[in-house]
């Protein structure tokens, strides 16, 4: 019932799922409305409320997606206050959960993510790869908080762990059609039967979502932000006995969309001479965007633009139930394959004709675990997990004929011939293997008190490999630059031919090396947990987590002479958590009214950042530790279900995220573009170069990415008419304002934004019609904004979706 829609914090037993592969039995698995309206969770072949697991939880079901049209991350974000997405294209996306989980800015193959994703128990390697439509999913939980005792080393901040549909051994087929504005639609089917009797039984789920584009690119004559999406996924339950059973599924996702687009937004006025600032430049080559109001959806950009990519796998997830215990084993194996095409620079200019980074990942993965069953004094779950990933990946990025002016200065300025070409091919290589042992007890000594210690040792072996080739041919132009041959070829020129190749090399700078790390890490927590009366659970939990090191994969800062100036600077320490929680779940009125509340502290040492690295030209950073993160907030989940006519929730989240000791951090844009400085408070005299510090000190400042207030709230009320009924519901989020920068800008704060959604439909039995409405008020907002490279002062920004209207109807037999 309701509390499908609601974010339901969970306190007291001990029903968390196993990890990584936390699905036992997926003929068992499923949520279900209790008698009650209790979310009833059966993740352990036995029938557990929600509310009894201490844990802080949200649980989506099947229903609740299809309503509110959340077939994505990205979409489910506005119904989870805690839950935090963000992506300027699939490869460039992280996923937080109060506010921890991914480096705010470009994506680094040598880093982890902090919060764990899941589907159907399979640990997914890469946000990008978690970008895909759902696909016959029974439910969405969304962990919040620490999880690394039994969903692995790196969910420091949580984990999304997705369930489909297993497949029945009774017909089961599910129809779903909806359509809308900008050429939306999508459809989605599913088929489930026995083929064998009662021991074998199939299941085929397939989703198709397309949508003409949001913005209007005037250069290319077409519409940018389609959706192109095909997915398919079939699976296999084989019951040879009673006791026994084995799951086989695998799955196939294409995407080609024509996006990600980040256009003019607004100027950030920053430390570089006037006439070298975007005013000046574009004027000097006679360019204006079409618009500089980024809602009036237009723009102009000049080079290729898509976020191609395709991602699948197979998996066997097998249980045994010996009578006291069951042991599970997960075996899988998945790809991602990213073909990008973007426009960098952002403008209609051939400034950066060519910048894309096409990788190829592929993940190997084995879990294998004994649980107890039942409900005893003392419930145990134990097991081992491997884990191992490789990741190619070929760069490239080509600079075009405005970019000498645009990036710049002195006599080169004025050449195109010294950028027009410039070209940098970059190998990446990756390879990662995980190791862990991890244990969790949960111990009743007297009724209704529980204690439940848990503990996982892990150990990380990480490879990587960097080169970067430069080279230019044109009319006066003409070489090829490696990491061999560069400063050779630096230092045989003077005068300024040398001047000429340092403004060329440091604008794409050759350079090899191969990074390496490892180390044995050990986490574990412990929850204290009492059960008041049958409706009033409390928790208490210390996690003690970590985040696995890493290597920088995108480059490092070079010195004067073009080599690299720090070695030390390969690797990324890991992150280290301190995490603590408290929280109580109860429910009045017969179990009508739902109230729970959590308040949390969290402490993350050697936190991994982005840092720039001080030459204005270059277009990424590297990955460096801020020295101590300080997280501590507080969440809400209520919902209210007086009668079988209405239902009611609102769900909130305080955060209070900031560098509490960050004093090597990258600076705001605002004091980029300079004469290096050790104080770049000093002022310049007009119209010349500012002072701007290599680096900053923003301890005390917030985090990107993460508002201090969010919110979501809705219900739906319905009245019979003939055998079904009329209802109509509505579902509205609101965040506060927060930072679109690594550090803390004037020009980067994200206006606070209330999105509306708008339902009206009939339902009777198992067949479903309803139309829709999102974003009902058409509210203008931006889901990022960024810097463009060159510290011109130019901010792009991504708006969101606009107002969209359909209808969508369904039915199951």
């Amino acid at each position: 019932m309701f509390a499908h829609l609601t974010s339901i914090l969970l306190a007291s037993s001990a029903a968390v799922p196993e990890a990584p592969a936390a699905q036992p039995s997926p003929a068992q698995a499923q949520v279900q409305s209790g008698g009650d309206g209790d979310v009833v969770v059966t993740a352990r072949r036995r029938e557990e409320r929600a509310q009894d697991v201490p844990i802080a939880m949200s649980v989506i079901g099947s229903d609740q997606i299809d309503r509110t049209g959340a077939f994505n991350v990205n979409r489910l974000q506005q119904q989870q206050p805690a839950l935090q997405f963000y992506s300027s294209n699939p490869r460039n996306s992280s996923i937080n959960i109060r506010g921890l989980g991914t480096p705010f800015g470009l994506t680094n193959d040598g880093i982890e993510q902090g919060v764990g994703f899941y589907l159907d128990g399979v640990y997914v390697g890469r946000v990008g790869a978690s970008t895909f439509d759902f696909v016959d999913v029974d439910r969405v939980e969304v962990l919040r908080g620490p999880q690394g005792t039994l969903y692995g080393k790196n969910t420091t901040a949580g984990a999304v762990n997705i369930t489909t549909r297993a497949p029945s051994f009774t017909p089961d087929a599910r129809f779903e059609v909806s359509g809308g504005d900008y050429a939306y639609w999508q459809a989605k089917a599913s088929v489930s039967d026995k083929v064998v009797g009662d021991t074998l039984a199939a299941r085929l789920s397939a989703s198709v979502t397309k949508r003409g584009g949001t913005i209007y690119d005037r250069t290319s004559n077409q519409y940018l932000q389609k959706l192109d999406n095909f997915s398919v996924r079939g699976q296999l339950l084989w019951k040879p006995r009673n006791d026994m059973d084995f799951r086989l599924t695998g799955d196939f996702n294409f995407q080609n969309p024509l996006c990600c687009v980040q256009y003019y937004a607004r100027l950030a006025p920053t430390q570089r001479a006037t006439n070298r600032q975007y005013t000046a430049l574009a004027a000097a080559l006679g360019y204006a965007p079409p618009s500089t109001n980024a809602f009036d959806r237009v723009t102009d950009l000049d080079a290729s633009i898509n976020s191609k990519q395709e991602m699948g796998g197979a998996s066997l997830v097998g249980n045994w139930d010996i009578g006291p215990a069951t042991i599970t084993s997960v075996s899988a194996w998945r790809y991602w394959d990213w073909k990008p095409a973007n426009d960098r620079d952002y403008v209609g200019l051939p400034i950066t004709t060519v910048s894309q980074n096409p990788s190829q990942q592929k993940q190997w993965s084995q879990e294998l675990r004994i649980a107890s069953n039942g409900k005893n004094t003392l419930d145990y779950t134990a097991g081992v997990f491997y884990f191992h990933q490789t990741i190619n990946t070929q760069g490239s990025q080509v600079q075009g004929s405005a970019a000498s002016r645009w990036l710049l200065s002195g006599t080169d300025a004025s050449n195109p011939n010294v950028l027009n070409g410039l070209t940098s091919t970059n190998t990446i290589n990756f390879k990662n293997d995980s190791f862990a042992v991890f244990g969790k007890l949960n111990w009743q000594p007297v009724s209704g008190l529980h204690l439940a210690p848990g503990l996982r040792v892990n150990y990380d072996k990480k490879s990587g490999y960097y080169d970067s080739v430069v080279s230019i041919h044109n009319s006066q132009y003409d070489f090829v630059a490696t990491a061999d041959n560069v400063a050779t070829m630096l230092n045989s020129k003077t005068g300024a031919a040398r001047t000429t190749f340092a403004n060329q090399i440091n604008t794409l700078a050759p350079q090899r090396y191969s990074p390496r790390f490892s180390a044995w890490n050990v986490s574990g927590d412990f929850t204290l947990s009492y059960d008041v009366t049958a409706d009033v659970h409390a928790y208490a939990t210390y996690a003690r987590s970590f985040k696995s090191g890493g290597i920088n994969l995108s480059g490092l800062p070079l010195d004067t002479t073009n080599t690299i100036a720090d070695l030390t600077k390969q690797t990324v320490k890991p992150e280290s958590e301190d995490h603590f929680e408290v929280g109580i779940k109860t429910q009045f009125l017969d179990r009508k009214l739902t109230l729970n509340l959590a308040g949390f502290w969290t402490d993350v040492h050697d936190y991994q950042a982005t840092v720039n690295n001080g030459q204005t030209t270059v277009i990424r950073g590297y990955l460096a530790n801020a020295g101590l993160v300080r997280v501590r907030g507080a969440e809400f989940d209520a919902s209210y279900r007086p009668s079988a006519r209405v239902n009611l929730y609102t769900n909130g989240a305080y955060t209070d995220a900031k560098y509490l000791r960050f004093t090597n951090a990258p600076c705001a844009p605002e004091l980029a573009g300079g004469n290096p400085a050790l104080n770049g408070a000093t002022p310049a005299p007009a119209g010349t170069p500012g002072l701007s510090p290599l680096t900053c000190d923003i301890s005390g400042t917030v985090l990107p990415g993460i508002s201090k207030w969010s919110f979501s709230f809705g219900g739906e009320v319905n009245v019979p008419v003939g055998n079904g009924q009329v209802y109509a519901g509505y579902d509205g989020s609101y965040r506060s304002r927060f930072s679109s920068n690594p550090s803390v800008s004037r020009y980067m704060w994200i206006d606070g934004y209330s999105l509306s959604n708008f339902r009206l439909g009939y339902r009777q039995d198992s067949f479903n019609v309803f139309g829709w409405v999102r974003n009902a008020f058409n509210q203008n907002y931006y889901e990022l904004l960024s810097a463009q490279s060159g510290s011109t002062g130019l901010i792009v920004g991504q708006p969101g979706d606009p107002r969209t209207i359909g209808a969508t109807i369904s039915k199951s037999f």
